[in-house]
C-alpha cells in the first residue's frame, strides 16, 4: 500500500477556542476531568464562536443528538446565535426513516422549516452542487460513526469534505467517540480498485479513529484539493473506552445497529453480507446472529473449538422478519462477547466463514462478489476457497495493516 504523507498544516484552518491546538492534541482526554464532551458540546459550550457569521449548513442523522437527546439542528435552529439554514442527510436520511440503501429525498423538515437536502449516493461536483445551491458558507458534520470501513457514513464524510472543497465551503467536524474503542486498526486494507462507497480509500476494516481522526487523514492522505477542515475534539475521551463509558445516550445510526453490541461485532459479521448466510438482519440482534437453512449445531461446536479471544459461540435458530430467509427459521450461531478487551472481531469474522464452509456444503458467496467490496480485495474469498484457515488468512493482510498502522498513528488526536 502506497500512501503519500502531505502537511495538513497548509490545509487545517487555525483552530477556535472550542477546538484543540495542534500541538495539543495529543493530550486530549488526558487529565483530572474525564467527565466526556463531545464536538457538539463543546462547539455550544464556546457559544458557537467557530461560526459566528456564517450560514451554517449541518451534514446529519438521528444521531446527532445531545445527552439529553436533544437533536442539534433543534437546538441549534432555536439558538439565535448560529445562522442554520440547510440539513443534509446521509444513508437513511436526516430523521433516520429509510432502511439500508434509502434515503429520505429533498423535503422541508416539518419541525424547523429547514431544507433538507440529499446526500446519499452524491459525491464529487454534483455534490458540491448542492452544497453551492443550499446558500450555506460552512458545513459542519456530526454523525456517530460505527468504526468499520463499510459503515457508510465515513464516506458520507470523504465525499462531503471534497464537495466542500470544491464548492470553497468551510468544513467543520465534530466528534464523537469511537464506540468500539480507538485502540488499534485491524482487518484487511482496501485495495483501490475495489474502492466503492463501502470503502473509497485504503484504510483497515476496523479503522479504530474518531471521525475527526478520519477527516484529517482524508485531507493528508487522499483528497486531491484538501478541505479548508476545522475539528471540535471531545475531551475526557481515551482511546481505550467503550461506548458505555461515555455517558452518552445510544441512539441507533442506522436501522441495523441497534446496540453498542451490535457495533462491538459488525466490522467482523457484517462481512456475511458477502455470503448467502443471514447476518440477523430482520431479528432484534443483527449481526450477532447468523444462520442459514441447513445449518445447526456444527457450526457452533467448530467455531468454539478454536477458542477465539473474548468471544462464545451459541447454537441458535432464528426466523428473520425481513431479507434474506424472511420468515423462515434457520439454524445458526449468535455471538456472545464476554471480554471485550480481547475480542478481534474481524479475525472472528473470517474465523466464522471458514468453519461455516467447512460444516456446511450449502455455503456460497454472493453472486456479485460483494464480499471482494467489504474486505478490499479478492484475497479474503479465494484463499478460504483454497481452504486456508483463519490465521493463515489473517496472516495475508499483516504488511499492508503494519503500513497503515504508521500512516493513522501521524493523525490521532487523543491517548
Amino acid at each position: 500500500m502506497k500512501l503519500s504523507r502531505r502537511s495538513l498544516l497548509a490545509t487545517t484552518a487555525a483552530v477556535a477556542a472550542a477546538t484543540v491546538p495542534a500541538g495539543q492534541a495529543r493530550a486530549a482526554g488526558r487529565g483530572r476531568d474525564r467527565s466526556l464532551r463531545t464536538g457538539f458540546e463543546r462547539l455550544a459550550d464556546s457559544g458557537y464562536r467557530l461560526l459566528s457569521g456564517q450560514r451554517v449548513g449541518v451534514v446529519t442523522n438521528p444521531t446527532g443528538v445531545t445527552r439529553d437527546v436533544r437533536h442539534i439542528v433543534d437546538v441549534m435552529h432555536a439558538d439565535r446565535r448560529v445562522e442554520l439554514t440547510a440539513v443534509f442527510g446521509p444513508e437513511h436520511g436526516f430523521r433516520g426513516t429509510a432502511q439500508a440503501g434509502g434515503s429520505e429525498g429533498r423535503y422541508d423538515d416539518p419541525a424547523t422549516g429547514l431544507p433538507v437536502y440529499d446526500t446519499y449516493l452524491k459525491s464529487g461536483q454534483p455534490l458540491a452542487d448542492v452544497f453551492t445551491a443550499s446558500g450555506v458558507d460552512t458545513v459542519v458534520f456530526d454523525i456517530q460513526d460505527a468504526g468499520a470501513r463499510f459503515y457508510t457514513y465515513i464516506w458520507t464524510l470523504y465525499d462531503c469534505m471534497e464537495a466542500a472543497a470544491l464548492a470553497g465551503k468551510r468544513f467543520v467536524v465534530l466528534d464523537r467517540p469511537n464506540p468500539v474503542t480507538g485502540r488499534q486498526a485491524l482487518g484487511p486494507v482496501l485495495h483501490k480498485e475495489f474502492a466503492t462507497f463501502v470503502g473509497r480509500q485504503p484504510i483497515a476494516q476496523a479503522h479504530g479513529m474518531t471521525v475527526a481522526e478520519l477527516a484529517r487523514l482524508f485531507n493528508g492522505e487522499f483528497l486531491t484539493t484538501p478541505a479548508p477542515l476545522e475539528t471540535v475534539l471531545m475531551t475526557g475521551w481515551q482511546r481505550s473506552d467503550f461506548y458505555d463509558a461515555s455517558g452518552l445516550p445510544w441512539v441507533p445510526p442506522s436501522p441495523n445497529m441497534p446496540t453498542p453490541d451490535t457495533a462491538l461485532v459488525y466490522s467482523g459479521t457484517c462481512l456475511f453480507e458477502g455470503t448467502n448466510l443471514s447476518e440477523g438482519r430482520g431479528t432484534t440482534r443483527p449481526f450477532e446472529l447468523l444462520g442459514a437453512q441447513g445449518l445447526d449445531g456444527r457450526w457452533a461446536a467448530a467455531v468454539n473449538a478454536l477458542g477465539l479471544p473474548g468471544v462464545r459461540f451459541r447454537e441458535a435458530y432464528f426466523a428473520p422478519t425481513f431479507s434474506k430467509f424472511q420468515g423462515t427459521t434457520v439454524g445458526g450461531v449468535q455471538l456472545h462477547v464476554h471480554d471485550r478487551a480481547a475480542f478481534d472481531p474481524v479475525r472472528t469474522g473470517v474465523a466464522l466463514l471458514v468453519t461455516a464452509k467447512r460444516v456446511w456444503d450449502g455455503f456460497a458467496w454472493r453472486p456479485d462478489d460483494w464480499i471482494d467490496k467489504l474486505t478490499g480485495s479478492t484475497r479474503v474469498r479465494t484463499m478460504i476457497d483454497a481452504g486456508a484457515d483463519t490465521n493463515e488468512v489473517v496472516a495475508g493482510w499483516s504488511e499492508e495493516l503494519a503500513a497503515f498502522r504508521r500512516v493513522r498513528e501521524e493523525y490521532l488526536l487523543y491517548r
